[in-house]
C-alpha cells in the first residue's frame, strides 16, 4: 500500500550530557556496545529493513560520526600491508555505497521534532523511517524490518510501542489506543510525557517510526510542547484521524542506551548473544552471582 520506505533519518544532534565526561569530546552515538558504536547498530538495522538512503541530522562535535562512515585510508592501508584481512573487513563493513548517505545540521537544540524537520528537503515527498540510536533493540528480526513489513500491509504511519510501568509514563510519548489485532494497535491519540494520573495508557512510543511526509507540514509550525521543545509526538498526534496510524508491538528486547544502567544492560545482553564471548561472560557472571 503506497510508496516503499526507502529513506531513514537519524537524529544525532544531542549533547549526551548524561554520559559526561565520556561524551565531552565523543558523540554519545559513538559509544560502543561491546565493539560497535550505537549509531552503527541503527544504520545496520535500517539497511536490513531495505533502507537505501541514510540521512543524519547532526550538530556541533559530531564529526566522528561522519568519519566513522567514511574511508580511513591510513588504517585500511596498514591492515592490508600487515595481511590482517579479517580486521580490514571489519573496518570497511559499515561503509555505505557512494551517494547513499547525507548530513544536515540542526543549528539549535530545539527538540526531536525540529531535528526531523531539518531533514525535510532530503526526505522529499515520500514515507520515511526515523531511528533513535539510543534505543537499541535485540531481536531475531530487526525491529525496523518488522515495522516496514507491517506498514507495507497497513499503509499510513507506524510507531514501535511497548508497555512501560505506569509510574514511568512521564518519560515517553504515550498512546491512546483503539482496537488491537495481533501485534498491531490502532493509535487514537498521542500525548507527550503525561503524568501517570493523566496518561491514557501505559503503551509507550520508543525510537522507531515510519511516517508520511505530511508530518513536515505540521512540524513547519514550530510550536514548542513539553520541555519547551518542538515535539515530534505533538505533530504525529495531529495526523491521527487524517491517515491510518498504528503502533507495532515489536518482537525483541529494547534497551535505553541513553541511560547508564540501560547501556550496561545492553552491553551484557549483546555480549551474551555473541558466539565469540557469550560462554566466557556467562561463566564470569555465574562466578560473580554468589558475591552479589
Amino acid at each position: 500500500m503506497g510508496a516503499r520506505v526507502r529513506k531513514a533519518v537519524f537524529p544525532v544532534g544531542g549533547m549526551g550530557t548524561r554520559f559526561l565526561p565520556a561524551t565531552k569530546a565523543l558523540p554519545k552515538e559513538m559509544l560502543p556496545v561491546v565493539d560497535k558504536p550505537l549509531i552503527q547498530y541503527a544504520v545496520e538495522e535500517a539497511a536490513a529493513a531495505g533502507i537505501e538512503e541514510f540521512i543524519f541530522v547532526t550538530g556541533r562535535g559530531k564529526a566522528a560520526i561522519e568519519d566513522h562512515f567514511d574511508h580511513s585510508f591510513e588504517l585500511q592501508s596498514m591492515l592490508d600491508q600487515r595481511g590482517k584481512s579479517d580486521m580490514l573487513q571489519v573496518a570497511t563493513s559499515m561503509l555505505p555505497t557512494a551517494g547513499t548517505i547525507a548530513y544536515t545540521r540542526q543549528l539549535e537544540p530545539l527538540g526531536l521534532g525540529h531535528a526531523v524537520w531539518c531533514a525535510r528537503h532530503l526526505v522529499g515527498d515520500e514515507p520515511f523511517a526515523i531511528l533513535l540510536a539510543d534505543d537499541l533493540i535485540l531481536s531475531q528480526t530487526p525491529c525496523l524490518k518488522q515495522m516496514v513489513d507491517a506498514q507495507a500491509r497497513q499503509g499510513g504511519n507506524m510507531i514501535a510501542v511497548m508497555d512501560v510501568p505506569e509510574q514511568h509514563t512521564d518519560r515517553y510519548g504515550i498512546l491512546s489506543p483503539g482496537f488491537a489485532h495481533e501485534n498491531l494497535i490502532e493509535v487514537k491519540g498521542l500525548v507527550e510525557k503525561p503524568k501517570p494520573d493523566a496518561a491514557p495508557s501505559n503503551k509507550a512510543v520508543i525510537g522507531r517510526y515510519i511516517l508520511q511526509p505530511e508530518i513536515f507540514e505540521l512540524l513547519e509550525k514550530q510550536e514548542p510542547g513539553a520541555g519547551n521543545e518542538i515535539q515530534l509526538t505533538d505533530s504525529m498526534a495531529a495526523l491521527v484521524g487524517r491517515q491510518p496510524f498504528f503502533g507495532l508491538r515489536f518482537e525483541g528486547e529494547r534497551f535505553d542506551c541513553g541511560d547508564k544502567l540501560g547501556f550496561l544492560q545492553a552491553t551484557i545482553a549483546y555480549a551474551l548473544a555473541r558466539d565469540d564471548m557469550g560462554e566466557g561472560l556467562k561463566t564470569y557472571l555465574r562466578d560473580l552471582a554468589p558475591t552479589l
